[in-house]
């Protein structure tokens, strides 16, 4: 069924008229920014005078902003007289490798995003500390209020090496997980109940048997990524969701002791493995799930010939942008909470607070750390937010009683053009820089974010979407999960963040990581009566890595970290 993108766009607008209206679903996330005497001014107390400031970002960026000449990078410029020569890793191993040459080297940017690895450069004393130059910018102060303490380091060290990261005052709006289905299996199928294993099963199950080939390629009924570290995001961390944990990375945390086990060593998802090896004995795994790269992986996707998946919403993004573009809407996918049983609750909505643990930091190598500071204080303003999420007023967006209303022709590129920050900068700058997440409102009411609000998103779904939704009783996918209103608040964030710094521990861990990329395919592929042996082959593997020593230790990291944040 092909999308109404004018009806659509129009309910958009509408829509953004009002947003500033909503309120937040959850008060304890929600936020308001408001206008402060230092923001009154904006930037222009601040030095305008050029300056290029270098940076090193091990994210891959396949879109990158070369030369910085975006609208919102221009603006940014005139405004601060600040560019960023940004340079991104190409891969996520070399990433880290460049880390290390630099900290060899001494050869440093001036700014550097390293994600949970920032440690290889502290250990060299390569980056600065901050906390004197935060106490002397109000922006940065306000900015954070009550979460500035989740910048600290660690129990050891408190100081602050670096700001940003990942968003404040975030609020999942969809699903960042879950098990996805086409929405044309779906419709055909009649809008069965997917709440188990089994549910999911028989909705492949029966649609790869009526299609045995799409768009004259052979139907692939699930497929997973075992593409190196992308094994935790398709293959691990389902396992930790489906019997009712929220995303700790490859930790299973005790809430009350806040002691932590390896998720992967409990018996209750050993049986969703079990289930996996199952999917593969009946031809419904895709043969090919554990040898292809990410970009085989994401060109399946987009060809419209899977079924099934089980991934992070962000790893997806691209070929089901692909795929809205060419109008396959058919071929996009709708999420469902899937668990072992009924009584289990899919906690992917579950708060975890402020995320600190990723910042982007200030190398000494720095040509001018105080400007770099200033910058990074007026990138926390009302001012530098709204150009970050909006973009340019007039190119972007335009002001109507008094609110922003996105442009329909932006509205459309972001929804379906996978290259449309580069293009616009819309959110290029965002991350990993300071940024409000999508539950805070400006000084006016309205929301700092555009696209990522639930009356936006209800907005933009394709005719099928609201089709197949209506049948199941709500309006967004959101809807089919349990709300984080049915969770506690995690006060210790998320295990995932947690680094700890001892060479033999990374050195376990890694081996650990390692052993499963290879064991656990291995459990996966084998004959039915075989999986039991192969399990406990793995299990006994992890053992002799030094399991028990990783564990204790993480453990007592976390435990440090929570205190720390009091």
């Amino acid at each position: 069924m092909k999308k109404v993108i004018s009806l659509t766009l129009a309910c958009v607008m509408v829509l953004m008229l009002f947003s500033g209206c909503g309120k937040s679903e959850e008060s304890d996330v929600g936020r308001s920014a408001t206008t402060n005497e230092s923001n009154a001014a904006d930037s222009s107390a601040q030095s305008k005078e050029p300056i290029t400031f270098t940076m090193y970002s091990v994210e891959v960026d396949p879109y990158p902003d070369t030369g910085f000449k975006s609208p919102v990078a221009q603006e940014i410029k005139k405004r601060t007289g600040v560019t960023l020569e940004i340079e991104n890793a190409i891969s996520s191993d070399a990433g880290k490798q460049k880390l290390s040459l630099m900290a060899a080297s001494g050869d440093y940017p001036d700014l550097v995003y390293a994600k949970g690895d920032l440690n290889i450069l502290k250990n060299v004393n390569a980056v600065v500390k901050l906390d004197e130059y935060i106490e002397k910018l109000p922006n940065i102060k306000k900015f954070y209020g009550d979460d500035l303490k989740r910048l600290r380091w660690s129990k050891e060290d408190p100081g602050i090496y670096g700001i940003g990261g990942k968003e404040l005052g975030q609020e999942n709006m969809q699903p960042n997980s879950g098990f996805q289905l086409q929405l044309a299996a779906i419709k055909e199928l009649g809008y069965p109940r997917v709440r188990t294993l089994t549910d999911y099963e028989n909705v492949i199950k029966q649609y790869v048997e009526k299609h045995p080939e799409i768009d004259g390629q052979k139907t692939i009924g699930l497929s997973l990524l075992g593409d190196d570290w992308r094994t935790m995001i398709t293959v691990t961390n389902p396992a930790n969701a489906v019997v009712g944990n929220s995303d700790d990375g490859e930790w299973y945390i005790n809430p009350d002791t806040l002691d932590a086990i390896r998720h992967l060593t409990r018996p209750e998802e050993k049986e969703y493995f079990r289930w996996l090896n199952h999917m593969n004995d009946i031809g419904l795994l895709d043969p090919e799930s554990f040898v292809q790269k990410y970009d085989q992986y994401k060109a399946k996707i987009a060809s419209g010939r899977v079924v099934g998946l089980i991934d992070a919403r962000w790893e997806i993004e691209e070929p089901v942008a692909a795929l809205k573009k060419e109008g396959k809407y058919e071929r996009t996918y709708g999420y469902f909470p899937v668990t072992l049983n009924e009584d289990i609750k899919y906690a992917d909505f579950q708060s975890a607070g402020y995320l600190g643990g990723y910042y982007l930091a200030i190398t000494t190598k720095c040509k001018d750390i105080q400007r770099a500071m200033e910058f990074f204080d007026w990138m926390c303003t009302e001012e530098a937010q709204i150009l970050t999420h909006w973009g340019v007023e007039g190119e972007h967006y335009t002001i109507e009683n008094g609110k922003r209303v996105m442009k329909p022709e932006i509205l459309k590129m972001r929804f379906e053009d996978p290259a449309w920050s580069q293009k616009t900068g819309i959110w290029k700058y965002k991350y990993p820089f300071p940024a409000y997440g999508n539950a805070v409102k400006d000084s006016t009411g309205q929301y700092f974010d555009p696209f990522d609000t639930l009356e936006a998103i209800i907005a933009t779904q394709s005719d099928i979407e609201n089709e197949v939704l209506s049948h199941y009783g709500v309006r967004a996918w959101k809807e089919l999960y349990p709300q984080a209103s049915e969770f506690p608040v995690k006060h210790y964030g998320a295990a995932w963040l947690v680094n700890i710094e001892d060479p033999e521990w990374k050195a376990a861990d890694d081996k650990i990581l390692k052993i499963g990329y290879k064991m656990i395919p291995a459990a996966i592929l084998a004959k039915p009566s075989e999986f039991d042996k192969k399990w406990d082959e793995y299990m006994k593997a992890l053992k002799d890595a030094g399991l028990e020593k990783v564990e204790k230790q993480f453990s007592q990291a976390l435990k440090d970290r929570t205190e720390l944040w009091k």
